[in-house]
C-alpha cells in the first residue's frame, strides 16, 4: 500500500496518454480502496503461480516509471506467461521499458522456467511493436476482436519471444555494439 499515492499520481497524469491502450477503468480505479483489491488479487494469483506484478522504477531517482505484469503464467506442456505492461506519459519514448525488458526477459526464462513469452498490441501502436522487436519478440499472427481496449474489441498482433529468441537478440546485440555478453546482462 505504499506505493498507493506515487502510483495514483503517474497513472492520473498519465490517464489521456494511457486511455488508447488499456481497458476503461473502473470509476473508482484511482482509490485506496480498488488498489487494495488489486494488491489482494495480485497476491492470490502471485501465490498460486500465475501472475508476476511489477513496477518499472528509475535505477537513478528510485522513481515510479511504469509497470510490467507477467500473467496467465501456464505449466505442463506449454510453460508460457503473457506480459502486458505501461508507461508514464512523462516517462514515455525514454528506453525505461526497454530495460525493464532487459531485465525481465532472463528472469522469465532463467528463473521462472518459462520457454514462451507472449505479448499482444494494437496495431496502431507503433512504439510497442518496436519495444517487442527490439527485445526479440517475433510477430506470430493477428487476432481479431482480441482484447477489449478503451471499451471496444480491438484487433491486436501477437507476438512471442522464446528462450532461443532471447539468447539469440543477446548474442546479437554483445556483437552489434562490440560490447560483450557480460555487459548486456
Amino acid at each position: 500500500m505504499g506505493d498507493f499515492p506515487i502510483w495514483c499520481k503517474l497513472r492520473e497524469e498519465s490517464r489521456e496518454f494511457l486511455r488508447p491502450w488499456e481497458p476503461i477503468w473502473p470509476a473508482d480505479d484511482l482509490t485506496r480502496a480498488a488498489f487494495r483489491r488489486r494488491l489482494r488479487r495480485y497476491d492470490q494469483e502471485w501465490r498460486d503461480g500465475r501472475t508476476l506484478p511489477l513496477f518499472v522504477f528509475s535505477a537513478q531517482t528510485d522513481q515510479l516509471l511504469g509497470g510490467v505484469t507477467v500473467s496467465n503464467i501456464r505449466r505442463g506442456v506449454s510453460q508460457a506467461a503473457t506480459i502486458g505492461y505501461w508507461m508514464g506519459a512523462s516517462h514515455a519514448g525514454r528506453g525505461h521499458m526497454s530495460a525493464a525488458m532487459r531485465l525481465l526477459l532472463p528472469y522469465c526464462f532463467d528463473t521462472l522456467r518459462l520457454h514462451r513469452v507472449e505479448a499482444a498490441c494494437l496495431p496502431s501502436n507503433g512504439t510497442s511493436i518496436h519495444l517487442l522487436r527490439k527485445a526479440g519478440f517475433q510477430k506470430e499472427g493477428y487476432a481479431r476482436n482480441y482484447l477489449l481496449i478503451n471499451g471496444a474489441w480491438q484487433d491486436h498482433i501477437l507476438f512471442a519471444c522464446l528462450q532461443d529468441d532471447h539468447l539469440k537478440t543477446i548474442w546479437e546485440s554483445s556483437h552489434s555494439v562490440g560490447g560483450k555478453l557480460k555487459d548486456i546482462l
